[in-house]
């Protein structure tokens, strides 16, 4: 699996830029599965890219040499400065200049501008990045663009919905394009922190940072990366909207993305690690924190439920421990010794 960006060589870069505001709003499934929550009607495709297209924007930057494999691409030819030229996509959020990418677009990226649709481009002046969820806030001072509008975390999404990817595939010359697929899968793992929606919407270097737009016209998350080989076409990953308001709000808020956890390194079950269906429990491999060895857990010992919620894959312990913060107390069930026990385990920042 490879992330999903592409650097481009020797790009002359002028004039402003202007973003929008974050906006979240109902989501229905798509037109052919309109069972209509949304009170949002459907549009055309062409209506669609219209309405959203204006929202996205092209992102790039100096890269160091050799890191051209983070982006996809290969060496643009400027090894004798020191550096590469780099490019990826981002979402507008805010009408005062924010914009969410995936975070591995902007890493170690210097000078790091921003194109509009229109071409015009802005300096980036602030960047906070959350590595582990490959999700980014970055900011340029220019305000009054219309923000792109994200699903509600409150609908469904299905697979089969048709959906549209918009982004900067190869080139910045390329901006803003579309291509076209359905939603192939749902809460996948994929090696990530979170859970991820599947496509087959083509997701090509420097489509990371884009959205995965509905036929509503509203955002399902942001594209952040594919399978990489030779014989693999057509499946893309993209976080879901709900992880992406979760992880923008805690960026917005103090720079950073303060994670709960038990304290423990777990290990998965060998078909929980390979993607089978599962239903054994997690195995501890060690007591990181002074609070669960307080509880009594020990190096050995089985997890089988947090808040009541029955635990089989880290990724899904990950996807509960979004809903608390550090200093929380949660009940975990756990076997000790052969004997079933109900431990309560103050959470840690991890």
């Amino acid at each position: 699996m490879s992330k999903t960006g592409t650097k481009a060589a020797g790009l002359l870069l002028s004039g402003a830029i202007a973003i929008g505001g974050w906006g979240i709003s109902p989501h229905t499934h798509a037109a052919a599965a309109a069972s209509a929550k949304s009170s949002a009607p459907a549009q055309t495709i062409p209506q669609i890219i219209a309405k959203v297209s204006p929202s996205v924007v092209g992102i790039i930057g100096e890269v160091p040499v050799g890191a051209s494999e983070d982006w996809g691409g290969e060496d643009s030819g400027s090894a004798e400065d020191g550096y590469d030229l780099a490019h990826g996509s981002g979402v507008i959020i805010r009408s005062n200049g924010w914009i969410v990418t995936n975070a591995h677009v902007v890493e170690d990226m210097d000078h790091i501008q921003v194109v509009t649709s229109e071409g015009k481009s802005y300096k980036v002046r602030e960047v906070y990045s959350d590595p582990t969820s490959d999700l980014a806030l970055i900011k340029i001072n220019v305000s009054g663009f219309k923000p792109a509008t994200f699903v509600s975390t409150k609908e469904t999404t299905l697979v089969g919905e048709p959906v549209i990817a918009i982004g900067t595939p190869v080139s910045l010359s390329l901006r803003n394009s579309a291509t076209l697929g359905i939603v192939s899968g749902l809460n996948r793992a994929a090696g990530a922190e979170y859970r991820l929606i599947q496509t087959d919407a083509t997701i090509n270097p420097g489509n990371s940072g884009g959205p995965l737009v509905n036929m509503r016209g509203e955002i399902l998350g942001i594209n952040s990366m594919k399978y990489a080989a030779v014989d693999i076409d057509n499946t893309g990953f993209t976080i879901p909207a709900a992880t992406v308001q979760y992880i923008v709000k805690q960026l917005f808020a103090q720079g950073e993305v303060i994670r709960a956890g038990l304290g423990l390194e777990l290990e998965e079950s060998f078909s929980a690690t390979v993607g089978l269906p599962s239903e054994d429990p997690l195995t501890v491999s060690e007591v990181m924190s002074d609070e669960a060895r307080r509880a009594g857990v020990r190096e050995g010992d089985v997890l089988y439920s947090v808040a009541g919620h029955r635990i089989t894959a880290l990724v899904d312990l990950n996807e509960l421990m979004k809903a608390y913060v550090p200093g929380q107390t949660v009940r975990v069930l756990m076997q000790t010794d052969g004997d079933i026990v109900e431990r309560r385990i103050v959470l840690t920042n991890e």
